[in-house]
């Protein structure tokens, strides 16, 4: 079997693993941030070995048909504007220096792309009632959600470093013998 084939291969069955995980949020109740997350983590393995090109490319794919099967539309757009493309900008982010700077370009990064993301959803898919299901917090629930939402991220930014880390050093000499 070929270089080119088995790259082929390895981006087709992770594309289909995305889809699967982003196919769920319409079953799994509550998973509307959990699945596009985890297959954005999907994304780690193709771009370690078949390099950021072609993770791009599965990212695109998986964005597209996500849009067309997805049941949670909110868990498409999050995969869309987030979880879909930061494991692959993650090393570039990581490299930025100073920590303070690395920190900042993240914590915009995240902030931005939810802004934009609920953009999406109240003005273009018109749903203005998303934030009315918070009751007696009122005007401070978006900076609330904001808050707990930068807190999580921090957290899924810190497990997949280490994902990340244990993929390099562990599942690949291991099984991969690479």
């Amino acid at each position: 079997m070929s270089k080119k084939s088995t790259q082929i291969a390895l981006g087709g069955m992770f594309s289909a693993l995305c889809l699967m995980l982003m196919f769920l949020t319409g079953m799994v109740p509550f998973s509307t941030y959990v699945m596009p997350a985890a297959a954005g983590i999907m994304l780690v393995p193709v771009m370690e070995e078949n390099g950021r090109k072609a993770a791009v490319l599965v990212y695109v794919t998986v964005s597209v048909l996500s849009v067309f099967i997805v049941p949670d539309r909110e868990a498409a757009l999050m995969f869309i504007v987030l979880f879909g493309y930061y494991p692959i900008t993650k090393t570039a982010l990581d490299a930025l220096r100073p920590l303070p700077l690395r920190i900042l370009a993240k914590a915009l990064l995240f902030n931005g792309m939810v802004a934009l993301g609920y953009y999406v959803v109240i003005v273009i898919l018109g749903l203005p009632d998303i934030m009315s299901d918070m009751g007696d917090l009122g005007r401070y629930s978006a900076l609330i959600l904001l808050g707990m939402g930068n807190v999580v991220f921090a957290g899924y930014d810190f497990l997949l470093k280490r994902y990340i880390a244990l993929y390099k050093t562990w599942f690949r000499p291991t099984f991969l013998r690479r």
